[in-house]
């Protein structure tokens, strides 16, 4: 039965391994059907001594850091030279059709190699287009994904969606480890009556149910669910899937995905009138004291559903979400260097447009060579077109240079709700992993208050003791943001400049006093902003949107914002926004 609402659901205890012995039972039973296991564990001796379960002559090891050369195939440049016509060769993937890939780390899968593991999950072929050869290749692959990820580090949420089982060795005792020899003739026989297994449709809606009650939003998931029940009824020796195999996917599919807590049922007002037998109608009502299908199979979820989720969800709050590749954990993509890592390869000319990539040349210059006329000696004629560089690509810290109009005229407008928007920006980056740093100006000169720092404390602290009043030396603030953001670049940082002012300066650059001076300086250093190409965002604090912050704005290339129409998380979005923009297309 459903719990009540007011009554507390008991958490579920450490799983045993009989648990989960029984989860790879199911994955081993149909491995491409039910996509994968998510296993959550460290490196050690307990995972070894899980992955042994799995049977080693179909099981591939995913390379960390593979190349598409590795991943998908290509041309094949030795048996290419050797036939005088392309040949292709397999990839990691092509080979391990009808096998199981064990990915290691995958909370690091680069987005190309999530990619192609989905897509092979969902289609069971890989399409090759490479090296001017076309083909389609067989890949019905299980996949093991091994999370060791710290902190907020999280398998791409494409590929967990996709894998059926999600199992936890955190909260096991690695001294009770079972013996599975005596399963494995079990699931030799669950294999071969899988395919006549059958799901009422029943099952199918008391699942469904059941992902509406937990918030479970993804089709797949449910998809996935039935399949677990079919599983489970084959290896139960069922041919039909029951309330039982049902229960059984609940708590391995949609258990672990639940973000929400069911609400509590309202009877209805009253009770619907008793059909006729001569009706037609076709309900099955349950059999006196025993509960609905959708009751069992919501029961049998929530006394699944781990701990720390169950905890969350009590509390009234979200769960995680499985995204490991947060904005601002690294800044701009920089591309054609020298040095970084392995971005695939392009056609070039070696020296400054990069480093010659030999074997991607050759493959390149074989299938040619019966047209150019290979004579015997056996050399291969590489021609200008041929040569391939090796594409890098190089992750950068970023720095959020602040600058603060602290003048008079600020603080008596907006400087409190100005400090509002920086502090909450400042979490903002701090959650990120962003340098930061705070310039202020006022009476005649600016000053950097907090130099480039990661420290939330030093930088609210900073901002609470930051005073207004006087002239407003607006080129000034911008001239010395300008010079924090290229300091930071020089130490190898994608910087950023956020503005925050009404745009009207009355001090030149030079100390005098005077408006037409100070605005034609302050437009000056906002042109040299723009020329370096440092990304920049204009917050106007004026009581009305200004003509001069637009234009100023404007010269310096910047998002302008008017802060009195925008709160404090829609300026912390811009400025994110701002620091992390798309990563540009590769001038190549």
């Amino acid at each position: 039965m459903q719990p009540e609402r007011g009554e507390a659901v008991p958490a579920p205890p450490a799983p045993d391994w009989a648990d989960l012995v029984r989860a790879f039972e199911l994955f081993l039973v149909a491995p491409h059907a039910l996509g994968g296991v998510l296993l959550r564990s460290a490196a050690g001796p307990q995972r070894d001594a899980v992955l042994a379960w799995l049977e080693p002559a179909r099981l591939h090891r995913l390379p960390l850091h593979v190349t598409a050369d590795r991943l998908l195939g290509g041309l094949s440049l030795a048996e290419t030279l050797k036939a005088g016509r392309p040949v292709h060769e397999r990839g990691v993937l092509a080979a391990a059709d009808g096998g199981v890939v064990l990915v290691p780390m995958a909370e690091r899968l680069e987005p190309l190699v999530t990619a192609q593991l989905c897509a092979a999950l969902d289609h069971g072929e890989l399409h090759v287009a490479r090296d001017g050869l076309v083909a389609r290749e067989p890949c019905r692959i299980g996949v093991v994904a091994l999370d060791e990820g710290v902190d907020d580090e999280r398998v791409p949420a494409s590929l967990s969606d996709r894998l059926a089982l999600q199992v936890d060795l955190t909260r096991t005792d690695p001294r009770a480890l079972p013996d599975v020899a005596p399963h494995r003739q079990r699931v030799d026989s669950a294999r071969a009556a899988f395919f006549r297994v059958q799901v009422p449709d029943a099952v199918v809606d008391a699942l469904c149910g059941a992902a509406f009650a937990l918030g479970v939003d993804s089709l797949r998931a449910v998809a996935k669910a039935a399949v677990v029940a079919r599983v489970h009824a084959a290896l139960c020796g069922r041919d039909l899937a029951t309330p039982e195999d049902a229960a059984q996917a609940a708590r391995w599919v949609l258990a672990p995905r639940a973000t929400r807590l069911p609400s509590e049922p309202q009877p209805p007002a009253e009770p619907p009138p008793p059909q006729d037998s001569e009706s037609g109608g076709d309900e099955e009502e349950p059999p006196d004291g025993q509960a609905p299908l959708g009751d069992v199979v919501l029961a049998a979820a929530l006394s699944a559903m781990p701990r720390g989720l169950l905890d969350a969800l009590k509390a009234g709050g979200a769960p995680p979400r499985s995204n490991a590749r947060r904005q601002g954990r690294a800044g701009a993509a920089r591309t054609g260097q020298l040095s970084g890592r392995p971005s695939g390869v392009r056609a070039g000319r070696p020296g400054d447009e990069g480093r010659v990539d030999i074997l991607a040349t050759l493959r390149a210059a074989a299938p040619w060579q019966t047209l150019r006329g290979r004579k015997s000696g056996g050399r291969i004629e590489v021609r200008p077109g041929d040569f391939q560089v090796r594409r890098v690509v190089q992750r950068t810290e970023t720095c959020v240079v602040f600058v603060v109009d602290a003048s008079g005229s600020a603080a008596l407008q907006r400087l409190a709700e100005a400090k509002g928007a920086v502090e909450r920006t400042l979490a903002d980056c701090h959650a990120r992993r962003d340098h930061v740093a705070l310039v202020a100006f006022r009476g005649d000169s600016a000053a950097l208050l907090l130099p480039p720092t990661r420290s939330l404390t030093r930088a609210r602290r900073c901002l609470e003791g930051l005073a207004g009043g006087g002239a407003t030396p607006l080129a000034a603030g911008i001239s010395l943001g300008l010079q924090v953001a290229l300091e930071a670049r020089a130490r190898g940082r994608t910087p950023a400049m956020v503005v925050m002012s009404d745009g009207r300066g009355n001090v030149a650059l030079d100390g005098a006093a005077g408006s037409a001076m100070a605005m034609r300086d302050a437009q000056l250093t906002a042109t040299a902003v723009r020329t370096a190409a440092v990304a920049a965002l204009w917050l106007d604090t004026s009581p009305r949107p200004r003509e001069s912050g637009e234009q100023l704005a404007a010269q310096l290339g910047a998002t302008y914002l008017h802060l009195p129409y925008a709160d404090a998380p829609s300026v912390a979005q811009q400025v994110r926004l701002t620091s992390h923009p798309s990563n540009p297309p590769s001038r190549e």
